[in-house]
C-alpha cells in the first residue's frame, strides 16, 4: 500500500507543481505571472498578476507537499482550492469530459488529493517520517472543508471587466 500511495503523490503532486511553474516561471510551455495574469483578468479575478501568482503558489507548494508527503492536508487544501476556482470558472459549462474543456481532469485531481488526506500519505512521506500524524476523517474533514472555501472564496470575489471609456 505504502508504495502505491507514493506513486499516486508523485505523479499528482508532481503535476501540479509542475502547473504552477508554468504560472509563476512560464515553464514547460506556460505563460508565466504576466500571461496568466492577463487570462485571469479576462475571467474576473483582479488583478490578474497577483491572482496568477496565488494560484501558481498553490499549485506549486501544495503539489510539492503532496509529492513529498509533507502537511499533506495543507497540500490538499491548496490543489482543493485551485481546481474549485478553474471548475467554477473556466470548465464546469463545457460539461464533464476534458476533451470538449470539461471538469473531467480537475474532479480526478481533486479526489486523488483528498483521498490521500484521509488515508495519509504512507510510510515514504516526511509526514511518517516526523510522526505528524496528520491523516484521518477529521483532517481529511478540513481540508475538504479548507479548499472548498477558499475557491468558493475566490469564486465570489470576481468581477466583470470595466466597461470601455466612452460607451
Amino acid at each position: 500500500m505504502d508504495i502505491g500511495l507514493l506513486i499516486l503523490r508523485l505523479a499528482v503532486g508532481l503535476t501540479m507543481a509542475a502547473h504552477g511553474g508554468q504560472k509563476l516561471f512560464g515553464w514547460f510551455g506556460g505563460y508565466g505571472i504576466a500571461g496568466t495574469g492577463g487570462f485571469l483578468e479576462g475571467l474576473g479575478f483582479r488583478p490578474g498578476k497577483v491572482h496568477a501568482a496565488l494560484a501558481g503558489l498553490a499549485e506549486t507548494g501544495g503539489g510539492l507537499l503532496i509529492a513529498l508527503g509533507l502537511l499533506t492536508p495543507a497540500g490538499t487544501a491548496l490543489l482543493l482550492a485551485v481546481m474549485v476556482v478553474a471548475i467554477g470558472s473556466v470548465h464546469l459549462p463545457k460539461g464533464f469530459f476534458v476533451s470538449d474543456g470539461g471538469f473531467e481532469y480537475n474532479l480526478v485531481i481533486m479526489a486523488a488529493v483528498t483521498a490521500l488526506a484521509f488515508t495519509g500519505p504512507g510510510a515514504y512521506s516526511l509526514d511518517a517520517v516526523e510522526g505528524l500524524g496528520t491523516s484521518g476523517v477529521i483532517p481529511g474533514l478540513i481540508a475538504l472543508a479548507v479548499g472548498l472555501v477558499l475557491g468558493g472564496g475566490a469564486l465570489v470575489t470576481r468581477k466583470p471587466a470595466p466597461a470601455p471609456r466612452g460607451a
